[in-house]
């Protein structure tokens, strides 16, 4: 059974990372859930336009948002208490990765798409 996965800033555009990252995690399995705001559907699923609207645990989060916005999420993120966090390459944030640890929340700096395409997600 795969995981429930968030992708934080899900684009609809197919050469974008994070719509490579929602088609791969849906290819693989996992409970794909798009959060971006101002679309209705990216791949075939509902898009939630914020962090508020997820009612269900989920295992992952994966940021496809640069610091600063990742910055303006952070409390929502904490609230959400995913299961881990990656930060994909140039969403790193010392400051964010600081807020997780101090809120048990366990993170990692890799990219989504070579963790599934490896057997590490």
């Amino acid at each position: 059974m795969g995981q429930t996965v968030v992708v934080l800033g899900a684009s609809h555009k197919p050469e974008r990372y994070s719509n490579q990252a929602v088609r791969l995690l849906k290819e693989y399995g996992h409970q794909v859930i798009p959060v971006t705001p101002g679309r209705k559907e990216i791949e075939n699923l509902p898009v939630i336009p914020d962090l508020k609207s997820i009612e269900q645990p989920v295992d992952t989060l994966t940021l496809y948002v640069g610091p600063t916005r990742g910055q303006q999420l952070l409390d929502a993120i904490i609230d959400l208490k995913p299961g881990r966090v990656i930060f994909n390459p140039g969403t790193e944030s010392t400051d964010m990765e600081n807020a997780l640890t101090q809120a048990g929340i366990p993170w990692q700096q890799a990219c989504t798409l070579v963790l599934l395409r490896t057997d590490q997600f």
